[in-house]
């Protein structure tokens, strides 16, 4: 029953503190150029895919996306 008493679900804050220590000492490592260029080398494609997939389920296009600044809007 202890254990129990240690969830604390969504808010976790030691959870979240955890995270963000871990976070920070990955960043100031200086490692992070290197994960990322392993992470790409390993599907080039999955960032294009996955823009493509978030927009498959938006509503609509942002118009904000393509506007053009010259034409005055209503």
């Amino acid at each position: 029953m202890a254990d129990r008493n240690k969830v604390q679900g969504e808010g976790d804050r030691e959870a979240d503190r955890n995270y963000r220590e871990r976070t920070k000492k990955f960043v100031e490592s200086g490692r992070v150029d290197e994960a990322a260029e392993r992470a790409r080398e390993q599907d080039p494609d999955e960032g294009r895919r996955a823009e493509e997939a978030g927009r498959k389920r938006a509503k609509e296009m942002d118009p904000e996306v393509r506007r053009d600044y010259d034409k005055p809007t209503k």
